[in-house]
């Protein structure tokens, strides 16, 4: 599991266009890193769209915004066309990255014990270091939380 504090792990994952992103290529930069359990679900669409639509306050303190869950990058690519997001979103298909950051769980739905993505958003400095966990997200409020933190 990934803490404040900590050396961001490097990751590289493929984005929506199909191309390969490393955290590590945002050094000296701050990097708000949300881990979200599905494409076009409710949450996970109103989180992704509070982003966008807050995305210049959030590059106005010097920060990217990336955005990753299990789903596949063609179909982050459909998302982000019908949502109209404004910056990458990171497919891990395998959950390599989810399991290393600690965030492929245990959960329970409607009664029913499955495995998925704990909702948790990083803020990464510019040295990529952890200097923020938000864990199980709750999305009303959130991004103004994040860009409190910035």
């Amino acid at each position: 599991m990934v803490n404040e504090g900590d050396l961001f792990p490097d990751l590289t994952l493929v984005d929506d266009q199909g191309n390969p992103v490393s955290i590590k290529d945002f050094r000296g930069r701050k990097v708000v890193l949300y881990a979200y359990p599905k494409d076009n679900t409710p949450g996970c669409t109103q989180e992704s769209c509070d982003f966008r639509d807050n995305l210049k306050r959030i590059e106005g303190k010097g920060a990217v915004v990336l955005g990753v869950s299990k789903d596949t990058a063609a179909g982050k690519a459909k998302f982000k066309a019908k949502y109209d997001l404004n910056f990458p979103l990171l497919a891990d298909e395998d959950n390599s990255a989810l399991e290393t950051l600690g965030l492929w769980k245990d959960k329970n739905m409607y009664g029913k014990k499955v495995r998925g993505i704990e909702r948790t958003t990083f803020l990464i400095d510019e040295e990529g270091r952890v200097s923020r966990v938000w864990r199980k997200v709750k999305v009303p409020g959130h991004v103004e939380e994040v860009i409190a933190a910035l």
